[in-house]
C-alpha cells in the first residue's frame, strides 16, 4: 500500500513537471494565430511557403542566418553570422535591431515573453523530422 501510494505520488509529481515544461514551450496554437497577426504579412511557412517581402521560416531552427536563397537578405544579417536557436529568435524577435544592427527587418519586437514563446512554439511545427 506504501509503494502503490509513492508510486502515485511519482506519477502526479511527473506529470506536473511535464504540463509545467509544455506551458514554458509555448502554446503553437495561440503562436499561429499571433504569426498570422504579426508576422504573415511578410513571413510564411508551411509547405509553399517562399520567400517574399521577408524569408520563409519553415526550419527556421539550426538555420545561419542569411541563408535561403529565395529572398535577398541586408548585408547585416548575411554578415550576423548567427544560427538561430531559440534564444537567438528570441532575442531577435525582443529587439531585432539590437541582435542584427542594419537589418531591414521593420518590427519594434515582441516583449510579452509568453507570445515569444508561443511564436516559436508555432515556428517549430515546420522543422523538419
Amino acid at each position: 500500500m506504501k509503494n502503490a501510494a509513492l508510486l502515485t505520488f511519482a506519477l502526479l509529481l511527473s506529470a506536473a513537471l511535464c504540463s509545467a515544461q509544455a506551458d514554458a514551450a509555448g502554446d503553437a496554437e495561440a503562436g499561429g494565430k499571433l504569426f498570422k497577426r504579426i508576422c504573415g504579412g511578410c513571413h510564411q511557412v508551411g509547405e509553399s511557403a517562399r520567400g517574399s517581402f521577408g524569408p520563409q521560416l519553415n526550419g527556421i531552427f539550426g538555420r545561419p542566418s542569411g541563408s535561403t536563397t529565395d529572398y535577398q537578405y541586408s548585408d547585416a544579417m548575411k554578415s550576423a553570422g548567427i544560427v538561430w536557436t531559440r534564444e537567438t529568435l528570441t532575442a531577435y524577435l525582443e529587439d531585432p535591431k539590437a541582435v542584427v544592427p542594419g537589418t531591414r527587418m521593420i518590427f519594434w519586437g515582441l516583449s510579452d515573453p509568453e507570445k515569444v514563446e508561443d511564436v516559436l512554439a508555432y515556428l517549430q511545427t515546420f522543422q523538419p523530422h
